[in-house]
């Protein structure tokens, strides 16, 4: 699709973009004209996206757990294109089980990938922006604001981010620095929604509670993704804005998972 150039000149730093939701929107900016570097822990797989994304995108292998290893991955991206304009952090870990039946160490997982690589992300990049004019955004879900079955760890984890961002939306906000969320609702072709609804029967059953009666698209997600970047949202900060089809708006009877997997319905 043709893209007007609205991120001509501008610099974006991905994380979690070797495929999904945060590839798609990494293509998107690329299309608007930035400079993009994408990062994820698998050095094959990042190489691989960044020649999705086009020429001029760099990938870099980093774990977003890493502090040090965001930190270096950000320098780079400085040296190579000077002032980071917007930073996506969108790692994310998810699997379906219930309280009674992960490990620890399982919990520990998502929230060292979602939480811990979201707070690193953001930190780290803080010396690295062009200030006043920045622009954060972090990939959230649902599950932060509903309750779910079998995703206590993915709750915490989100709910943390949500926080997270409203947080230092007030500390970086005074340095012109915005910074939000978008929570994306059901989307297709993802990762995420092949493990939460693995069969055609769970996916109608999501779409059947969702108002707009679809998955949404990745590239519906890269339209707030570009909205968020723009002069357009140049007051908006601190914000979490759900790109979901209206399914956090009112109780459908979707929220539990035990509606997206039947193998854990007692």
């Amino acid at each position: 699709m043709a893209q007007e150039q609205t991120l001509a000149g501008k610099t974006a730093y991905v994380a979690g973009a070797s495929s999904g939701i945060n590839l798609g929107i990494a293509k998107r900016f690329k299309a608007a004209g930035a400079n993009v570097v994408i990062i994820s822990r698998s050095e094959d797989k990042i190489a691989a996206a960044a020649k999705e994304v086009g020429d001029g995108c760099i990938g870099i292998a980093a774990d977003v757990r890493d502090y040090a290893a965001i930190e270096a991955s950000l320098k780079r991206t400085h040296e190579a294109f000077g002032d980071i304009d917007i930073v996506l952090s969108g790692a994310a870990g998810n699997f379906v089980a219930p309280a009674l039946g992960m490990s620890a160490n399982g919990f520990k997982t998502v929230v060292d990938i979602d939480l811990i690589g979201t707070f690193n992300v953001l930190r780290a990049s803080f010396e690295f922006l062009r200030r006043p004019g920045a622009s954060l955004i972090s990939i959230t879900a649902g599950q932060a604001e509903r309750a779910s079955l079998y995703q206590a760890h993915v709750c915490a984890a989100k709910a943390g981010i949500n926080m997270l961002t409203k947080c230092l939306a007030l500390e970086w906000g005074p340095a012109g620095v915005r910074v939000n969320a978008i929570s994306p609702g059901p989307i297709a072709e993802t990762e995420g929604m092949a493990r939460l609804a693995p069969t055609d029967e769970a996916e109608a059953r999501v779409k059947s509670r969702n108002p707009m009666r679809r998955y949404g698209l990745k590239d519906e997600i890269a339209d707030m993704a570009i909205f968020l970047s723009s002069p357009q949202a140049a007051y908006v900060n601190g914000a979490i804005i759900p790109v979901d089809g209206g399914s956090g708006a009112g109780d459908a009877s979707g929220n539990a998972l035990m509606n997206y997997a039947p193998a854990y319905q007692a």
